[in-house]
């Protein structure tokens, strides 16, 4: 399934998977993932195959686990690292697709939280918020992955209340052993 209708763009967003925090001298930009999260990855990697949509351009944070969690989820695509992706935040997210999207019409990104999170605040209108918003709103863990349809016909038109949340999979969807450790 491509997106190609021309006055929408569609926008997938996948968080990194549960990162390595065994080795604590590491900085956070170089810490890789844990068990957990290659196990993740590998599941959510097969979802998105499944699920069916073909990105055209994939923009990631340059952070060891983003790139691990892509080895793993989606060795096929080849990522444009951006450094600004690292840690960033909703209006750095918002630039950078603006600026390097270009003609794309379906676009994933693969950084943080919380960014990743406060632009799905950013993007959907109250008005086009449901359970499925409300499910992302409460928790957006590690590995999860979603999809907007977004209302611009330019990435440059790319701004607050344009998108609906159409996917949102979580790795505990997939595999219950993925949920929340207590």
């Amino acid at each position: 399934m491509k997106a190609d209708n021309s006055d929408m763009k569609t926008l997938g967003l996948l968080r990194h998977a549960k990162s390595d925090w065994d080795d604590i001298a590491k900085r956070d930009f170089d810490r890789g993932l844990n068990d957990r999260g290659r196990k993740g990855a590998l599941l959510i990697g097969r979802h998105i195959a499944r699920h069916g949509i073909k990105f055209d351009l994939l923009l990631a944070s340059p952070a060891e686990r983003v790139r691990q969690t892509l080895a793993a989820a989606l060795p096929d695509m080849a990522p444009e690292f951006d450094q600004r992706l690292y840690l960033a935040a909703t209006d750095t997210l918002m630039d950078v697709l603006r600026e390097k999207a270009g003609d794309a019409d379906a676009v994933l990104i693969a950084a943080h939280n919380p960014g990743l999170q406060e632009l799905l605040f950013a993007l959907v209108p109250p008005s086009a918020e449901d359970a499925l918003f409300d499910d992302a709103a409460n928790k957006y863990p590690t590995a999860t992955f979603a999809i907007f349809t977004l209302n611009i016909d330019d990435w440059a038109d790319l701004g607050e209340d344009c998108g609906q949340l159409v996917h949102f999979k979580r790795p505990r969807d997939l595999d219950s052993t993925l949920g929340p450790e207590f």
